[in-house]
């Protein structure tokens, strides 16, 4: 690996793990709990990342959904809903570490559900599945890694809830995400090769997200992390 790979691979890697130790210290608070709303939650994470690390700059939407709203992709806004003893929520945040972007997801189930519990392990197990296909396949395209895990997805149960599986990440601002320009994203319709350069030939490192839905018991679970830097 080239040295100046090797430094962002560090840098987004030193990115990640401090989102990571920002969620493991959001679970020892116990900010996610039943009774408060999800702008609520929203805000006391922000407060706590503040605290944490000073963040004060996000490069998307913060997102905190509990019950039917974990239903919605990112691009939704449902309105607000107070979180209850037996729900599942999904958190979805993209703080930036001295200009490099994190961008984590992760759900949480309260209570003993079994389908909610079950669903949350599964969208872990799928992710690991993602990492491997991608990692067996050299030349694998978007399209491909989509499809692959809407196909996980049916063989577990579940319904893939999102119209993508993924974006790029990198130094903020990252190449712009916007509109329909699917060729930053793991999109069933993009067919470029992932390891493929950017247009200055430079290597491009993508985030993968997994979101499984039960349109019918209104569930739905999301994780999302860094596939490309090991």
């Amino acid at each position: 690996m080239n040295p100046a790979l090797e430094q962002r691979h560090r840098a987004l890697r030193e990115a990640e793990t401090k989102a990571e130790q920002l969620f493991a210290r959001i679970e020892e608070t116990g900010i996610i709990r039943s009774g408060a709303s999800e702008k609520q939650i929203n805000q006391e994470i922000y407060e706590l990342a503040f605290q944490m690390f000073g963040i004060k700059k996000y490069w998307h939407k913060r997102i905190v959904r509990a019950g039917k709203n974990t239903l919605h992709p990112y691009r939704e806004n449902p309105p607000d809903l107070i979180v209850t003893p037996e729900d599942i929520i999904f958190l979805d945040f993209g703080p930036i570490f001295e200009d490099w972007e994190a961008d984590l997801g992760r759900t949480y189930v309260l209570g003993n559900d079994p389908m909610k519990i079950k669903l949350r392990d599964d969208i872990e197990k799928a992710w690991d599945l993602g990492k491997a296909y991608f990692e067996s396949k050299p030349d694998i395209t978007s399209s491909e890694l989509f499809h692959y895990m809407c196909q996980v997805a049916e063989e577990n149960g579940w319904e893939f809830g999102g119209p993508h599986a993924g974006h790029l990440i990198g130094e903020f601002p990252h190449e712009k995400i916007q509109g329909e320009d699917i060729v930053n994203y793991i999109h069933p319709d993009n067919n470029k090769p992932m390891r493929y350069p950017d247009h200055n030939g430079h290597p491009r490192d993508w985030i993968l997200e997994v979101h499984f839905v039960d349109r019918k018991l209104e569930i739905g679970g999301f994780v999302e992390k860094l596939l490309t830097v090991d």
